[in-house]
C-alpha cells in the first residue's frame, strides 16, 4: 500500500516515515501543502496522513482540493488542533478519521488498517480467500492451515490483490504500492514477487490477465 505523509515537523515526519516503512508501506513524505497538492494530482495513493498546520497551503485546503477533484482515498488527519469545532470541520470537509498529537503509534497504525479495510469494502480484520488467510495487523499468513512467511514486498503485492478479489491491478499499480519516490524500481520486481507468492501460496491464487495485469479470482 502506498501512503502520502504530509507533515512539516522534521522529527515527527522522520519518525512516522520509519514506522510506516517498517510496517510495510511505501511512503512519500511532503512538508508543505503545495507539495501535498502536487503529489495528489500526479500520483495514486491508498491513504493520506495529513497534518492541518502545513506551510504554504493549509491542510484543510489540501483536503478540500482533493475531495473537490473527486479523489476518494481515505484521509486520516493527524494534528495538534484539538478544538471540537476544528475536528468537526475536518470530518465535514471529507476526512475519514482524526487523531490528535501526540498519538500512540500503535493506535495510528490500527486506524490506518481500519481505513484501508473500509476502502476495500471489507469490515472484517482478517482476509480469507481460496484457503489463504492473512492478518493485516500481525502480517501473519496461512495457506491451507500452514503458516507461511512472506517478505515485506511479497506482502505489499498480495494484500491489495486479496483484499479485492476479481479486481485487476496492472504492474504499474502494483509497483506504486511497492515503491516511494526515492526507491529504485527493478524492471521485473512485480513478476519476481508474484512468482514467489505462487510458490508459497499456490499457483492458482494469482492469475495473469494477459496484457492487463494480475488478479486474485473470485471464489
Amino acid at each position: 500500500m502506498r501512503l502520502l505523509l504530509a507533515e512539516d515537523d522534521s522529527m515527527i515526519g522522520e519518525q512516522l516515515l520509519e514506522l510506516l516503512r517498517a510496517d510495510g508501506y511505501a511512503v512519500d513524505w511532503v512538508r508543505d501543502g503545495e507539495m501535498a497538492d502536487t503529489a495528489l494530482q500526479s500520483q495514486t495513493y491508498d491513504l493520506v496522513l495529513l497534518d492541518l498546520g502545513l506551510p504554504k497551503r493549509d491542510g484543510m485546503q489540501v483536503l478540500q482540493g482533493l475531495r473537490g477533484r473527486k479523489q476518494t482515498m481515505p484521509v486520516l488527519i493527524a494534528t495538534a488542533r484539538d478544538a471540537i469545532q476544528q475536528r468537526v470541520a475536518g470530518l465535514d470537509a471529507g476526512a475519514d478519521d482524526y487523531v490528535l498529537k501526540p498519538f500512540e503509534l500503535d493506535e495510528l497504525l490500527a486506524r490506518i488498517r481500519a481505513l484501508l479495510r473500509r476502502a476495500a469494502g471489507r469490515a472484517e480484520p482478517v482476509y480469507e480467500h481460496m484457503g489463504v488467510t492473512i492478518h493485516p495487523a500481525t502480517r501473519e499468513v496461512t495457506a491451507h492451515g500452514q503458516a507461511v512467511t512472506l517478505s515485506a514486498r511479497e506482502w505489499a503485492v498480495l494484500e491489495p490483490l486479496i483484499a479485492r478479489p476479481g479486481m485487476v491491478l496492472s504492474r504499474q499499480q502494483l509497483e506504486e504500492k511497492l515503491y516511494g519516490w526515492k526507491d529504485e524500481i527493478s524492471s521485473n520486481a512485480v513478476e519476481v514477487y508474484i512468482h514467489g507468492l505462487r510458490k508459497k501460496l499456490g499457483a492458482e491464487l494469482i492469475q495473469n490477465v494477459r496484457g492487463v495485469g494480475y488478479r486474485v479470482p473470485k471464489e
